[in-house]
């Protein structure tokens, strides 16, 4: 089974019900983790028991997206100290952080690091890490499976380089903070709705899907400013795409 599970897709905070930028791709049981910001690795854990995976990835060093990363850290801590150390795909910033949460064991324990941007054999997949504009350095993520194109910008503004992170692929994770006061400002490190959409486009991206969306934000009317295919979060429960067979959305009870 091929699967895109959502476990969060709220920006700079989680609100009732939602938990901030975490995916779970499940491909012929090989899975991998994409961010784990606040209130994901719950989400987590009722699709992945005891967080067994097989990598995470983090884009950046920002809370709502690395923050739960320490709690599934504490679990392969604690629970079987035998296990392999969890492979991490991450910008360096990422382990200093979690080496500040965690007072009685160094994050090198448990986590693997593979220090993004960069390139890298995934299992079934060929990660491509491509460095995007954002506060904070922050890296888009790419994964190639045979027949099989799927990319994640995590954070960013307005950036030439989403055209080559998002070309063609088959599903086009888009960040769309829509923060108000934000997008008149001189230095655009976030991104709109409608932005999304146009950058989705030019990629020639087959679908979209919207996330990161800023608490207050309706969902529903994000999606439908989009120019092409896109995934409504917390509607399309089992959306289909090409190999990709299911892609669902944990919290849709909840909105």
């Amino acid at each position: 089974m091929r699967t895109l599970t959502v476990l969060g897709a709220s920006g700079g905070f989680p609100v009732a019900g939602q938990a901030c930028s975490g995916f779970l791709i499940d491909w012929d049981g090989y899975r991998v983790v994409l961010d784990l910001g606040y209130g994901a690795l719950a989400c987590l854990l009722s699709h992945a028991p005891g967080g067994v995976v097989d990598a995470v990835v983090i884009t950046h060093e920002h809370p709502d997206h690395r923050i739960d990363l320490h709690g599934l850290f504490r679990i392969y801590h604690y629970s079987d100290p035998r296990r392999d150390r969890l492979p991490l795909y991450a910008p360096a910033h990422v382990l200093e952080r979690l080496a500040g949460l965690e007072p009685d064991a160094k994050p090198t324990d448990v986590c693997a690091l593979h220090v993004l941007p960069g390139t890298y054999n995934l299992g079934p997949f060929t990660l491509n890490g491509i460095q995007l504009r954002h506060f904070v350095p922050n890296v888009g993520v790419r994964l190639d499976a045979p027949g099989y194109a799927l990319a994640y910008t995590g954070d960013t503004g307005p950036d030439p380089c989403l055209v080559d992170l998002g070309r063609n692929v088959a599903l086009f994770i888009v960040e769309a903070t829509d923060r108000p006061g934000k997008t008149g400002a001189a230095t655009r490190n976030l991104l709109t709705a409608d932005e999304a959409g146009q950058w989705a486009a030019r990629a020639n991206a087959a679908r979209l899907l919207l996330t990161h969306f800023w608490p207050g934000t309706d969902r529903h009317e994000s999606a439908a400013r989009g120019p092409q295919s896109v995934l409504r979060p917390g509607a399309d429960r089992h959306a289909r795409s090409p190999d990709l067979t299911r892609q669902r959305e944990h919290e849709h009870s909840r909105r």
